[in-house]
């Protein structure tokens, strides 16, 4: 291999970003005798610490939910808000981001206020962000898509009705009756009903028909009271007709001011409303909210507030808005958005947070939502966010007082917080027993012995992080500091193992990196470049080694040390990886392709393939979207609009799209796409003859092996649920022969069915054998096999990955059929504190149920509707043991 000689630009970007080590200057041979300095190691593979997170993290999540649950049941309008706030709180701490929407979603719709449907609106659209296609799309298909579009504001107030009646008054002048009145504005007389302007107002009545000297007037003059003559002649108006008309936002402005002077309600609302009509941009907002804020004027405000949410988050850009908002005292919040204060603030910061946490912006706003904060819930929430926010500022003392109120409110998490600033001002041993305390108080999490595992070394540092890894598999600090100590010791291939281990289930960018570094230090290039282009498909802008340098960059910088791939080595490199199960691999090999300029429609479509596989929604979407961008003909772009669609759960309108292509075009991907979307979208089986024949046209169409596999795949599938089982294996084995590996699974299946469990056995084993991700693998043999090897089977699974749920429920069905409920509910126990699962909880409430423990089926019911709140299993067992409640 050529030596690692960068280019001089290159050079010096890594040498002053990094600080790298002489060995990535010098000739291969030479790593050995340079690498075994273990500090030089150190300060070019260093695993950030984790941070403090600024999330609502309940040590039971579970016993919260439940709780939430049942309160949503009898609560107010505006309760509800705030607790489906909540809700949606504990989902981002758990990083359910689905779920996250979904309780946005319901706030939004069930918001009794007009300012909570403004921000939870907003919310849910800022969390749509880069969407715009898909409603343009539904567009397309007479679909409706502006869900979130402008509220009314006017229409959702209601008008203010003054009950107050004066009687009917004849004003004398001596023996002159006085009907009129006229007001003089500097040198102008407005004439007026002296009756209409006295009813607009108690003090105008009084004016004008009471003791004082001006009911006796025939003129009265109003020059020193601010009001311009035009203004004047438009409140005379408005006193006959009861309505204004067009009238400039000046004089409306103006007529305000006047109106609140004189406690002229009609008056005052109907300028409010007018006011409130004419905002259409953020600088219409921007000119009227101070106005708004000053006059007292709801409507008004709440017009303003919409048009600066719909800008997010652009809007906090604008110096004036912010100022306003940040330096707002309660009565001003409570103009501006009404009961919805503390969630108004929440999305702000959230917002402010996402821009930069350490922004002033970021700060101020936090601060708003301490104060706008009214339960303890709130509060807590709210303190650590700030505190986390002071922590990177490094203003330490302001941080410690801050997660130090949050943890008296009954947030533990924050204590994680409180020991990091101890060990930063030197106080390590009282860093160590601050979570040592927690983990003896209370059922300990992941997150604690992460955290305490900062404040010891050596054996009890890899204890604890062990122990971290065990009750949260979810963290990837443990698996990032594991293999950097490996590597430390020379150990290569173990670090690689540890560091594989954890990118087995999750696709972490920060995982990625580490590995890139181990495969660097090891001088692996080919390896480093996989995964330096596997994060640039994740993120193109991401940006290694402390963000310092971009990850686009240090790829240019190892690409001189692997062979170049032509075309057809690069589809046959993606063959292998395709057939051998090797997504990672896969998207390694089509980021390069991408690079050719050749076919970046198909190519973009098949990375999107693979980060579904991946779990990874919305870089698959990015990648469709390209390859719409891409399509060099309608039909090929109608197809991949039609996955857009499905993709976001919009089937029927997929399939049109599909149709609309067959129309346009016969083509493998258009029959494809209407195939899966009917296969999907219908549960009645006699839609299978038309499933078939849609797939027949598509293998009769050209496309390439690897699509061609996934086909016969399906099909074969369709055979099987129809009972044509020598079918489905014809399918089935054409697909092996052009290498679809997991057409074994169907196989096997096939085997199954026949009552050849052995066969499906081996086959699932063929399938475990040649697939480099096979948790799913082990998961699905284990169907085939006695209780023992379905143990080992699903002990294997837990191991490649922990995240999939169905071992703990087969564990801990097996335990109770053994008569051992606590160590079956403890199983499922395990797996529920790291994993918000329906299944898992439905299970638990049912073992609950069975051991007598109402409250605690109870609990797990009412969190399990937190997580879908139509599953009809779910209602019935809730109802049933809602019935024997205590």
């Amino acid at each position: 291999m050529r030596a690692f000689f960068p280019t001089d630009s290159c050079k010096e970007l890594l040498l002053n970003a990094i600080n790298p080590q002489s060995w990535l200057q010098v000739e291969r041979g030479k790593l050995s005798k340079l690498s075994s300095s273990s500090s030089s190691m150190e300060s070019f593979i260093k695993v950030p610490e984790p941070p403090i997170v600024p999330f609502f993290k309940p040590v039971d999540y579970v016993e919260v939910l439940a709780r939430i649950h049942e309160e949503l049941e009898s609560c107010s309008l505006q309760e509800r808000l705030n607790l489906y706030l909540l809700q949606f709180q504990i989902f981002r701490g758990l990083g359910e981001t689905k779920l996250m929407r979904r309780s946005l979603r319901s706030a939004w719709q069930k918001a009794g206020s007009v300012h909570g449907r403004l921000v939870f609106g907003a919310w849910v659209k800022y969390e749509k962000q880069g969407e715009e296609l898909i409603a343009n799309l539904l567009a397309t298909c007479d679909k409706c898509a502006r869900e979130f579009g402008p509220v009314d504001v006017v229409s959702q107030f209601p008008r203010i009705e003054v009950n107050e009646t004066y009687p009917e008054t004849v004003v004398m002048n001596g023996d002159k009756s006085l009907k009129k009145v006229n007001f003089r504005v500097g040198d102008e007389n407005i004439v007026c009903d002296r009756q209409k302007i006295a009813s607009l107002s108690a003090p105008f009545h009084a004016m004008l028909n009471g003791y004082f000297n001006e009911s006796l007037c025939e003129e009265i003059d109003l020059s020193e009271n601010n009001i311009s003559a035009s203004g004047m002649r438009m409140i005379g108006e408005f006193s006959v007709t009861g309505s204004l008309s067009d009238v400039s936002p000046d004089l409306l402005l103006e007529m305000l001011a006047f109106a609140k002077k004189f406690c002229c309600e009609r008056l005052k609302d109907a300028c409010d409303r007018k006011l409130a009509s004419l905002i259409c941009t953020k600088e219409d907002a921007v000119d009227l909210m101070e106005y708004a804020i000053e006059e007292n004027s709801p409507v008004l405000a709440a017009s303003c507030l919409q048009a600066f949410l719909h800008e997010l988050p652009d809007c906090l850009n604008d110096e004036r808005m912010l100022e306003i908002f940040s330096h707002a005292d309660r009565q001003q919040r409570s103009i501006m958005a009404g009961a919805a204060s503390f969630s108004l603030y929440c999305l702000l910061s959230e917002v402010a947070m996402n821009l930069d946490p350490q922004s002033d912006k970021t700060v101020s706003f936090l601060k708003q939502l301490i104060e706008s904060a009214e339960t303890d819930r709130q509060r807590m929430l709210a303190f650590h966010q700030l505190g986390c926010a002071r922590l990177l500022r490094k203003e330490y003392d302001e941080a410690e007082s801050l997660f130090d109120t949050a943890v008296s409110l009954g947030h533990v998490y924050s204590i994680a917080g409180l020991a990091r600033l101890g060990y930063i001002k030197g106080r390590k041993l009282w860093s160590y027993e601050k979570l040592s305390s927690v983990i003896s108080s209370v059922n300990p999490l992941g997150w604690m012995y992460q955290e305490r595992s900062l404040y010891c070394e050596g054996d009890k540092r890899w204890e604890d992080l062990d122990k971290a890894t065990e009750l949260d598999p979810n963290l990837t600090y443990p698996y990032m500091y594991r293999a950097a100590s490996l590597m430390m010791e020379q150990n290569v291939q173990a670090a690689l193992g540890e560091i594989n281990r954890v990118l087995g289930f999750k696709l972490a960018l920060e995982c990625l990196e580490i590995r890139f570094c181990l495969n660097l230090a090891n001088e692996d290039y080919k390896a480093a470049m996989c995964d330096v282009q596997v994060i640039l498909t994740l993120s193109p802008d991401y940006r290694m080694f402390e963000g310092r340098v971009p990850a686009s960059q240090l790829r240019t910088l190892v690409r001189e040390h692997v062979d170049n791939w032509t075309t057809a080595d690069c589809w046959m490199q993606l063959y292998d990886r395709w057939s051998s199960v090797d997504d990672i691999g896969s998207l390694s090999v089509i980021y390069q392709m991408l690079e050719s300029g050749e076919a970046k429609s198909v190519l973009y479509f098949r990375q999107s393939l693979l980060l579904l596989r991946l779990n990874c929604p919305d870089a698959a979407m990015r990648s469709l979207e390209f390859a719409c961008q891409y399509a060099s003909s309608k039909h090929e772009r109608l197809v991949y609009e039609g996955w857009i669609l499905y993709d976001t759960g919009h089937c029927e309108e997929g399939l049109r799209k599909a149709e609309e292509s067959i129309r346009t075009n016969r083509s493998f991907e258009a029959f494809f796409l209407e195939a899966y979307a009917l296969t999907e979208s219908s549960m009645d089986l006699s839609c299978s003859s038309t499933v078939i024949s849609l797939l027949e046209n598509a293998l009769k169409c050209p496309s390439d092996n690897l699509r061609k596999g996934q086909a016969l795949n399906n099909l074969g599938s369709v055979f099987v649920d129809c009972g044509k089982l020598d079918l489905a294996a014809d399918c089935y084995i054409n697909a092996l022969k052009i290498r679809h590996t997991r057409a074994h699974q169907g196989l096997a299946r096939v085997h199954f069915l026949r009552n050849d469990k052995a066969a499906a056995y081996e086959e699932m084993t063929k399938l475990i054998e040649k697939a480099k991700n096979n948790a799913s693998a082990y998961e699905k043999r284990s169907e085939y096999c006695d209780r023992d090897l379905m143990k080992a089977d699903l002990e294997m699974v837990t191991r490649l990955d922990p995240l999939r749920v169905y071992p703990y429920r087969y564990r801990a069905a097996v335990l109770m059929d053994s008569y051992k409920e606590k160590e079956a509910i403890a199983e499922l126990s395990r797996a529920i504190a790291f994993k918000a699962d329906l299944h898992l909880l439905h299970l638990r409430a049912a073992f609950h149920e069975h051991v007598g423990d109402v409250l605690g089926a109870l609990r797990d019911c009412r969190a399990a509707l937190s997580i879908d709140p139509n599953h009809q299993e779910m209602l019935e067992l809730h109802s049933r043991v809602n019935s024997h409640e205590p």
